[in-house]
């Protein structure tokens, strides 16, 4: 809903929420020139330190060989010496420990040299001194410990409850409960919105040079997208993390690691109509989903929890628009294959290779010829930090450069549409052997 105010004349305090991109925000999408890349970005201006805490001291947080995520050196970059992570939230005690250790030998060592390690939230909370109040938390803990109200997994309300008005980073998926547990996540969402909590869930794709530039054209030239086509295929030789592989511990690779590209099917497609999505899976058992490169010993995972091959699936959004999208365990090595096509009249998006070096390939009227484009060491991962930063401390030099792409609610959808596809892909396969019994019998 757009205000009644002009950007000019309004008080900052609207500003400041219209940027928070609560459901009450509608700008959905940044200039792409006012990305800055995180080499050309100086380290924001002040004095006062920034209280960040952070939950999880895993490898979201902090880094590993298994891909580009590393939420605190994007921090630490962007907030410079004024960044102090007041604590560190992890009940593995000595892995926090042993990563508080590396960043103190290190010249980040003013941000984490006073940090107070502790085993829960509980602890935390009776323990911090009031005068290190964070300016932020970030969450990135494992998901089937968040998004829900249950005792224990009901981080983000404990924060709101705690701690209010400071402002929320969640990694993503927002959860990996239970189907039921969704509605869950909208009171949550709910709550957000109802506290005018900054919140940005970590959907970093959305930040992309180039999926900003696709949101650029579709803009500029009044589009209506007619279908999005999104491949995610995983190289899964290198994903040696058992629960992976186990659905009842991850909730299967459609929910925990396709969810970046339903994601940006919905950030193009629009709201989908979650009744029209049916899909097929390939399984373990068949011929066809035998692995010969797993670094995981599957005959320990129960059958039932053992994960699917290959994925489909396809549904209509509120708009008449199709959506398809295949997820597939069948790539060796550690590359992984990914490719998003957005479709409109006359049109033809195409993204490719969106993790490591984005290309983004446009066809338009008047030439059969795509247009390429490159996009050499984009960082999403800094730039939703930043805008993040920017959002938290108000910056008014450009009011429009900085917006949240993707607000708690918003992250519950794409989580419902994962579990959609999950559930239908289940039921494809119950009535599959179902037909096969009936045949036998």
């Amino acid at each position: 809903m757009s205000s009644p105010m002009s950007p000019t004349h309004r008080r900052g305090s609207d500003r400041h929420a219209d940027r928070r991109g609560s459901s009450f925000s509608r700008r959905d999408s940044i200039d792409p020139r006012k990305l800055v890349p995180m080499d050309k970005m100086t380290h924001i201006s002040g004095t006062d330190d920034f209280n960040v805490v952070f939950i999880g001291a895993g490898n979201i947080m902090f880094g590993s060989e298994e891909g580009p995520w590393n939420h605190s050196f994007r921090f630490e970059h962007k907030l410079g010496r004024r960044l102090k992570v007041v604590a560190l939230i992890d009940p593995a005690i000595e892995r926090a420990k042993e990563v508080l250790r590396k960043k103190c030998d290190s010249f980040v060592i003013s941000a984490y040299e006073n940090t107070r390690i502790y085993k829960n939230f509980e602890e935390f909370h009776k323990n911090l001194p009031k005068s290190l109040r964070p300016r932020a938390f970030v969450v990135g803990s494992p998901p089937m410990f968040r998004g829900t109200l249950k005792a224990g997994r009901d981080i983000e309300t404990q924060i709101l409850k705690h701690y209010p008005g400071v402002a929320l980073f969640i990694e993503k998926p927002i959860a990996t409960g239970p189907v039921e547990e969704i509605e869950e996540g909208y009171k949550i969402a709910k709550q957000i919105e109802e506290t005018r909590t900054i919140c940005s869930v970590g959907y970093m794709l959305r930040y992309l040079k180039a999926v900003q530039m696709m949101k650029h054209i579709i803009e500029e030239n009044n589009l209506t997208v007619m279908t999005t086509i999104a491949r995610y295929a995983c190289a899964y030789e290198a994903i040696a993390k058992p629960d992976w592989w186990d659905k009842s511990k991850s909730a299967g690779p459609v929910i925990e690691q396709g969810t970046h590209f339903c994601d940006l099917s919905r950030y193009f497609g629009g709201e989908v109509d979650y009744d029209s999505v049916a899909a097929h899976s390939l399984e373990w058992d068949e011929n066809a989903g035998q692995l010969s490169a797993m670094k995981v010993d599957e005959s320990k995972i129960p059958p039932e929890n053992r994960i699917p091959r290959v994925t489909s699936a396809t549904w209509k959004y509120d708009s008449g628009a199709v959506g398809t999208f295949t997820h597939v365990v069948a790539l060796q090595g550690t590359n992984y294959s990914c490719e998003l096509e957005v479709y409109a009249d006359g049109y033809c998006l195409r993204l490719v290779d969106p993790y490591v070096q984005p290309i983004l390939y446009v066809r338009k009227p008047g030439d059969d010829h795509e247009q390429t484009y490159r996009f050499p060491d984009d960082d999403p991962f800094f730039s939703e930090v930043s805008n993040l930063i920017d959002i938290i401390e108000d910056i008014e030099e450009d009011p429009d450069a900085a917006c949240i792409l993707s607000s708690y609610e918003d992250a519950v959808k794409t989580y419902e549409l994962t579990w959609a596809i999950r559930k239908a892909s289940e039921k494809s396969r119950a009535a599959k052997l179902e037909a096969s019994r009936k045949a036998t019998a």
